[in-house]
């Protein structure tokens, strides 16, 4: 696993040891920055359930202006900050271990917003996933014309619609799928 482009391009990256991570490959990382182009310069990124922190590191290496990674495991954030510093990566982040869940309520109380929110729950808990949508349809913590991305299982059946978020698009790669959602009033747009 390595970093696909910009400051920190071809580093290659640590996965957290043990069977509770499930790396995401150079191909979806690369589909979800294709979907979000030249407009992670400047945005601020959320990068929940972050296992070894590619995603969150990759939108840093593009220019993210900041972002914030939370995973509620010990050897995953000890992976995200060896990664992190291996990358040369000095600010522009805030590591948690975080539930998740408190961490929103957190994130909502400190007033941020996010341009960009990445979500890869853990496959193995099928309920995690409708709690995890659920939980960020109710935050006020994705901005306007912002995009909230869920990796599933294959097949995996998420809501179209909730009452402040509505799914544009979806794309399957090998065993995954990426679901992306934004806020109700921009679906129009898109």
């Amino acid at each position: 696993m390595r970093v696909i482009t910009g400051k920190a391009k071809g580093k290659r990256l640590k996965v957290p040891p043990g069977m509770n991570t499930r790396p995401v490959t150079d191909m979806i990382k690369e589909a979800i920055f294709n979907v979000i182009g030249p407009e992670i310069k400047g945005a601020a990124f959320l990068d929940l359930f972050a296992g070894s922190g590619s995603v969150g590191i990759e939108a840093l290496s593009r220019d993210a202006d900041k972002v914030i990674f939370i995973d509620n495991d010990r050897y995953a954030v000890k992976t995200i900050l060896h990664n992190l510093k291996s990358c040369g990566f000095a600010e522009g982040y805030e590591v948690y271990r975080s539930d998740v869940f408190k961490a929103i309520e957190i994130l909502q109380r400190r007033g941020l917003k996010f341009k960009y929110i990445y979500t890869d729950p853990p496959f193995t808990d099928d309920a995690i996933f409708d709690k995890v949508i659920n939980a960020l349809n109710k935050a006020d913590i994705l901005t306007e014309k912002g995009i909230l991305i869920i990796r599933t299982r294959r097949k995996r059946e998420l809501p179209s619609r909730l009452s402040r978020l509505v799914k544009y698009r979806i794309n399957d790669y090998g065993e995954s799928s990426l679901h992306y959602y934004c806020l109700s009033e921009e679906a129009m747009d898109r």
